[in-house]
């Protein structure tokens, strides 16, 4: 009889509990209108409730791990230029560089009315040491400054072409889509090359590897070990077809007057000021 009566005070209790809830009412309402659905229906609900919130966790995720990419980088083959052109772009003024061996940044404000500010980095040039240091950086490419010595081009088109070409197929790159811009640097030599002559020249070497290379390309994807195909397949290649914005921009880091001149750097800023 004690067990008997223990157990009918629990059973009050528990009673007594939910009745003084105050969301007994619509608990009990929300079960019954369940109970009289088609569970058709049921199922219905409860996949479309899940695609949200999937949908809301992929959106959250997508978010939060998009890299805000503020860096220009400044590439291209030994003695093209780069380091004085990055002394140039900080500061205006002429700085006496050797071969760089390592990065160097700088923040740098462009000559544009939204005041934006990049962070300006020289990479090496040297073949052995490119590949790394791009790793490390294209990521975070706003923009990619390609710089070409216009006075010796025609010696080093295929060399160029072959770096350009190692840029314009890292998938990564393809992806982000930097803007790119030619800096066709050294204008001040008698014998330097026009920017559309090595735009034309550039594309001429780049279909030729692109022919070259295209065996070791996957004909399903169009890519393989990281590469993405250059151009539009069965068409000649043209910087036109690239997922990227391409300028080509004429300048001198030197300057006509050399130490003492200012630099001619009016086209390559007006092409950072659009960034």
């Amino acid at each position: 009889m004690e067990a008997h009566n223990t157990g009918g005070n629990v059973g009050e209790k528990a009673d007594v509990e939910m009745a003084g809830s105050p969301f007994e009412p619509y608990i009990e309402s929300l079960r019954q209108q369940l109970e009289e659905q088609d569970p058709v229906f049921l199922i219905g609900v409860i996949v479309a409730l899940a695609v949200v919130v999937i949908t809301c966790v992929f959106l959250k995720y997508f978010l939060t791990s998009k890299t805000v990419r503020t860096s220009v980088l400044l590439v291209g083959l030994c003695d093209s230029g780069k380091t004085l052109l990055f002394s140039r772009l900080l500061s205006g003024k002429f700085k006496r560089t050797q071969t760089s061996i390592t990065d160097s940044s700088a923040p740098y404000k462009a000559k544009n009315d939204r005041g934006s500010t990049w962070t300006l980095i020289d990479l090496p040039g040297h073949d052995s040491l490119r590949p790394q240091y791009l790793e490390k950086f294209k990521s975070a490419a706003r923009a990619i400054v390609f710089v070409v010595d216009s006075a010796i081009f025609q010696k080093e088109v295929r060399d160029v072409a072959e770096f350009l070409y190692v840029l314009l197929t890292d998938a990564v790159i393809t992806r982000n889509a930097p803007a790119l811009v030619v800096a066709c640097n050294k204008q001040d030599i008698t014998m330097a090359k026009s920017a559309k002559l090595i735009q034309q020249q550039l594309e001429k070497e780049l279909n030729t590897l692109r022919v070259t290379r295209s065996a070791v390309l996957s004909s399903q994807d169009g890519s393989v070990g990281g590469s993405m195909y250059l151009g539009k397949k069965g068409k000649d290649f043209e910087f036109s077809q690239l997922p990227m914005k391409v300028e080509f921009a004429e300048c001198s880091a030197r300057g006509s007057k050399g130490e003492d001149g200012d630099a001619d750097m009016e086209m390559l800023e007006k092409a950072l000021a659009k960034l």
